[in-house]
């Protein structure tokens, strides 16, 4: 899948795509189908599958300083859509100029000069355009006026809660939740990041552990959970493996910006400066103060067994 960053950089080989486009964070189940759809459209048409997404979220370009929300940043969200078969993903920059354009505008400039769509695929919530003020409806008002189709693709429902959304995995998370995130996401959800160096207390007690900042996602509850991994290399994974992680501010010691924590079961190579993908299967017990290192060593003991129970469960 290439990624382009500006429309400037398009070629013409591209002109005449099904575009889907929308947030996409998380990639869940919704998006998965909206995509497939798009797919067959593109399949239909011979034509390539687009997919047609901002970089920053426009909710971090209009609320700066405030606690991340997103479920996916760019590398892990353009990799899960690698995923659905696209051809190609505009991952566009949403600064003061984009913000500042009025729908009629955002679909001449974008849809039509630039990228030069045959057929857009929408939800049936899209909004666009400054103000938010363009709709499915102008949207397909203006297609018809300049000769490309939009296709609406109904949200994705579950039996038990309704539409599948973004928020209600973002709640599922912040609940302790896993498992129901990754049903409603159609995958694990998972933290990417380069381990780092950290104050290596945990090889002291013969629990070496992998240290990854949590800057571009989502605050999950904060606790000890049962985990997979991936090393990855580029974008693909070059060996998984099982273990036990801490995600917060460790109460112990006082941690002041929060921090993912991951013993790998059975691995013993050096992982500083490696990408890791830890995907969180199951939340085990939210984080405590113990009384001293053997205290510690004791409950990592309890928790390593815990985890290989929930992962063997759900294996």
């Amino acid at each position: 899948m290439r990624i382009f960053r500006h429309t400037r950089d398009v070629h013409d080989g591209l002109k005449g795509a099904v575009v889907a486009v929308g947030n996409f964070d998380g990639v869940h189940r919704g998006h998965q189908a909206l995509i497939r759809q798009a797919r067959q459209l593109a399949d239909e048409r011979n034509a390539p599958l687009g997919v047609l997404a901002f970089e920053p979220h426009p909710q971090e370009f209009f609320h700066p300083g405030s606690e991340c929300f997103r479920l996916t940043p760019l590398r892990t969200k353009a990799r899960l859509i690698a995923d659905q078969n696209v051809d190609v993903l505009y991952a566009l920059a949403f600064d003061a100029e984009m913000a500042s354009k009025p729908a009629q505008e955002f679909v001449m400039d974008v849809l039509v000069e630039a990228l030069a769509v045959g057929q857009v695929v929408v939800g049936p919530d899209f909004r666009f355009g400054k103000g938010r003020t363009g709709d499915s409806t102008v949207l397909s008002y203006m297609a018809e006026m300049e000769g490309f189709g939009v296709t609406i693709v109904e949200p994705v429902e579950d039996e038990a809660h309704g539409k599948i959304s973004s928020t209600r995995i973002r709640d599922a998370l912040k609940a302790g939740r896993p498992e129901e995130a990754a049903r409603l996401l159609g995958h694990w959800w998972t933290i990417e990041a380069r381990v780092e160096h950290g104050d290596k207390r945990g090889r002291t007690i013969g629990v070496p552990t992998a240290n990854m900042r949590l800057d571009d996602y989502l605050k999950p509850a904060f606790g000890v959970y049962a985990v997979r991994a991936m090393v990855m290399d580029d974008d693909a994974p070059l060996s998984r493996h099982e273990g036990v992680a801490n995600l917060g501010v460790r109460p112990m010691f006082e941690t002041q910006t929060p921090l993912l924590e991951t013993w790998l079961f059975d691995f013993d190579s050096d992982l500083y400066g490696k990408h890791l993908a830890v995907e969180l299967i199951s939340y085990l017990r939210p984080e405590a103060k113990l009384d001293g290192l053997e205290a510690l060593k004791s409950q990592i003991a309890k928790d390593a067994e815990a985890a290989r129970a929930a992962l063997k469960a759900v294996s």
